[in-house]
């Protein structure tokens, strides 16, 4: 059953098979800032959110410091949605999708992009409404324009976790992802969270209305997102595809898989868990360079996860004594 409490005003939920979903590529809408109104650049919207979370009593955290194919990864959501601490926390995480790569030609598919993440512990009641507040904080206001809460039941299976969710949509293009955490690392989760996922280059894609994430305007003193990012799309589209030597892939994937077991045996979590996300973003490298069968994607994808389960199962030992 689905928590009670999030059918709100005009904002619709509804089911996937009735939602229609508009193309990526958008104009402003007529109720957005007019051009004197210059829209939050990249990094200010970035700051935004930093701004209201805080106020919201969350911990602003920093990018954790490995290769993460997203934000939910990172212990400070997997690890701190277990066990009965109360947990608010947001920060940003570059994340890497190695097959998501397009060597910088696609205006909208990137291997390596940025998610604003957000975990509240226990879930607050008025939790839907923080996040239509946060919206009208970078601009977009609830009142004027289409939010459609489209249920999405979220999973990740490589590190068996999955909650009941839903993709929130503005004027017809996914910008959020919420999900109350159900499970983790095969673990079921004691005290209520709540989880909140921007996709930041698509949110502002939509708030300065442009057309290629390579043209947003990145600090509003005439930089683009291009400009940074454009020649690292480039050449890790070229590595993730074409370049990785897949030998020292699988070793260092076995290495991983290997020290992860170790240290979780020896009771340290939090490395555990690095080399746990070692091995999966090893093995999403593995993909990309398309040296692993169907079936044995399948195994692997277990590996992982057996690996995320012990690291969950030893931060609980330790959560506990």
């Amino acid at each position: 059953m689905r928590p009670a409490g999030l059918r709100l005003g005009v904002y619709l939920t509804v089911p996937r098979h009735q939602a229609t979903l508009r193309s990526f590529i958008l104009t402003m809408d007529p109720a957005s800032p007019s051009p004197t109104e210059r829209p939050l650049s990249f990094q200010d919207l970035i700051l935004t959110l930093h701004q209201f979370w805080s106020r919201q009593g969350c911990a602003i955290l920093q990018p954790y410091d490995q290769e993460i194919g997203a934000g939910t990864l990172s212990p400070h959501t997997t690890l701190r949605a277990l066990g009965s601490t109360p947990w608010k926390a947001a920060y940003v995480q570059p994340c890497r999708r190695p097959s998501d790569g397009r060597y910088g030609q696609n205006p909208n598919r990137l291997q390596h992009y940025y998610q604003y993440q957000v975990l509240l512990k226990p879930t607050p009641e008025e939790s839907q409404k923080l996040l239509l507040d946060s919206y009208r904080a970078i601009g977009i206001d609830p009142d004027k324009h289409d939010i459609r809460f489209v249920e999405d039941d979220w999973e990740n299976p490589t590190i068996g976790a999955w909650g009941l969710g839903w993709e929130v949509w503005c004027d017809g293009m996914e910008v959020t992802q919420f999900t109350y955490f159900q499970q983790v690392g095969g673990i079921p989760v004691v005290l209520p969270s709540t989880e909140l996922t921007y996709g930041l280059e698509r949110l502002a894609m939509y708030v300065q209305g442009v057309e290629n994430v390579y043209d947003l305007d990145y600090n509003g003193a005439g930089l683009t997102y291009g400009d940074v990012f454009l020649r690292a799309e480039q050449d890790y589209s070229r590595h993730n595809f074409e370049l990785a030597d897949t030998d020292l892939l699988f070793r260092h994937f076995a290495d991983a898989e290997k020290e992860s077991a170790a240290l979780a045996e020896a009771g340290v979590a939090q490395p555990a868990y690095d080399q746990c996300l070692k091995a999966s973003h090893l093995f999403n490298l593995l993909d990309a360079r398309g040296v692993i069968s169907v079936s044995e994607r399948a195994s692997y994808i277990g590996r992982v996860r057996t690996l995320a389960k012990l690291c969950c199962e030893t931060w609980l030992a330790g959560e506990d004594k």
